[in-house]
């Protein structure tokens, strides 16, 4: 019994479904999702520290509706209806870290449910398992299952929505007298599951490359209304994205490790692949056309392909986008592990030393991403240290107005700072960052203060800056002596004394 029987029986007439093939629908889903709830809560505070794209969440999704609306127009779009979720949130339970990341913890639960189900649809119950478990400790899938943003979320309706395409599938193969009453509602509940992880994230609809590859003729007709449908309905929302595409313009291109590690997944992705050849298949016995195989292998390489494509042109490769492209990964390591049985004893021994290595190594890498340095920078630790070395008189310099982001989530502790070159707080100018004043009132505001304390990137990476963020910089160096550096992860700050008191403290 699948999970299609519980919305449509394309088989036999319509029948109440019993408890016992609930059970058996259910039964295998309860390892990997216990495994996945496990790793998304062990560890999910952080040290009670956020990053920078959380502080985003945080920040924008505790805005009043008119006021996160009104932002939504000018920035961050394609995460609104995330931000609109976790508002609904916020306002219900409040805005503990356990209420901003729970959520992707209950996603990343849901994707290895969907991974096992899909698994065991198309390779048998222990190929199903098997899957949902590797999926549950993928790196990257550990990593956003306890992160407050949306990747994980938009991970489980995408393995979801391929589950019932399989099902509409299935269901357009069936014998004539029975397509009629069963092939409607897949197709819906598939369009469904797409246009919300279109909505959530726009590069969710990659998946639909995948997708096309494995149809049989039988359904490419309804796929392509579908889409059609789901596209139509995204189009607003990609449309107002491209319009602030300005916020993605920090991504690189596609960096040579980044080619690297691509290369090498799709090496270790066909290999699998070659070996996860259904039990049987041959000559004699071919593989169905539409199996595991032929599903995991695209939805894993073509989304992350298409992307760094696309990146040739336009810088948008980030591979947390096209996080979704781990469920093909986890289903042929699923589908690998379930052959082990049929080796010989020395090769099962050697894949088992092999499994057991796998898992080991995992541990450290597990360890690494429960430490607050394991993100990209530590907004908690920035604000701590703000609070410590600020005093009444002194004033805070952004050296790039983005940095002014890292303040969203701690808005009460800025608050109490005198922030030179702001005009108005991100809340009030209904963006990220704010709006600051001219610069020749910024100068003057910097040469009256007491010290500067300047809030800047590490030493080494570059953020683009405009003409007021050098206008700081040339009054720094004219009037101010560098007193200390204090480092955080993914920032820094530097305390500045002007010349005048600091040649009067040397005589």
């Amino acid at each position: 019994m699948s999970l299609l029987d519980l919305v449509d029986d394309t088989e036999n007439p319509p029948r109440e479904v019993s408890a016992p093939a609930r059970r058996g629908f259910l039964a295998p889903l309860l390892l990997p999702v216990l495994l996945s709830t496990l790793l998304g809560v062990w560890g999910i505070r952080r040290d009670d520290t956020l990053w920078h794209d959380e502080a985003a969440t945080l920040g924008l999704a505790s805005r009043s509706l008119p006021d996160l609306w009104q932002t939504l127009g000018n920035v961050d779009a394609v995460h609104g209806a995330y931000y609109l979720l976790m508002h609904g949130l916020f306002a219900v339970f409040g805005t503990d870290l356990l209420v901003l990341r729970l959520p992707s913890v209950l996603a990343g639960a849901l994707a290895a449910a969907g991974v096992t189900a899909l698994g065991a649809r198309l390779a048998g119950t222990r190929a199903g398992i098997l899957a949902g478990l590797s999926f549950a400790l993928l790196p990257a899938v550990q990593r956003y299952s306890q992160e407050g943003r949306s990747y994980s979320l938009v991970c489980a309706l995408v393995v979801w929505a391929t589950y019932f395409l399989v099902s509409a599938v299935l269901s357009c193969r069936a014998p004539v007298a029975v397509k009629r009453r069963g092939l409607t509602a897949p197709w819906i509940v598939y369009g469904a599951l797409m246009l919300a992880a279109c909505i959530l994230h726009q590069f969710a609809a990659l998946a639909f490359v995948a997708h096309a590859l494995v149809l049989p003729g039988c359904a490419r007709r309804s796929w392509a209304y579908t889409t059609l449908l789901v596209m139509a309905g995204a189009a607003p929302l990609a449309v107002l994205g491209m319009m602030q595409s300005e916020q993605v313009a920090w991504i690189n291109g596609v960096t040579g490790g980044q080619y690297r590690r691509f290369a090498m997944q799709f090496s270790i992705a066909t290999a699998l692949f070659c070996f996860a050849s259904p039990r049987g298949a041959g000559k004699h016995s071919p593989e169905p056309p539409f199996s595991l195989r032929a599903i995991a292998l695209p939805l894993f390489v073509l989304p992350t392909a298409l992307l760094v494509l696309i990146s040739l042109h336009k810088p948008l490769y980030v591979e947390r986008y096209v996080l979704y492209g781990l469920v093909g990964l986890a289903l042929l390591l699923g589908a690998a592990l379930d052959r082990v049985p049929e080796l010989g004893r020395s090769l099962r021994v050697t894949a088992a030393l092999a499994v057991v290595s796998a898992i080991a190594l995992l541990i450290p890498e597990s360890l690494r991403l429960r430490a607050p340095e394991s993100r990209s920078d530590n907004v908690t630790a920035l604000a701590t240290v703000l609070s410590r070395e600020y005093a009444p008189g002194d004033g805070i310099v952004y050296l790039s107005v983005k940095r002014r982001a890292w303040s969203l989530a701690y808005p009460s502790v800025h608050r109490k700072m005198f922030d030179v070159a702001q005009a108005r707080t991100p809340a009030a100018s209904h963006d990220l960052y704010g709006t600051e004043l001219p610069s020749s009132w910024i100068r003057a505001r910097m040469r009256s203060s007491a010290r500067i304390i300047v809030v800047t990137e590490p030493t080494g990476n570059h953020v683009e800056r405009g003409e007021a963020d050098l206008m700081k910089e040339r009054v720094l160096a004219e009037h101010f002596i560098k007193e200390r550096t204090i480092r955080v992860d993914g920032a820094q700050v530097v305390v500045y004394e002007p010349r005048t008191t600091a040649a009067e403290a040397v005589s």
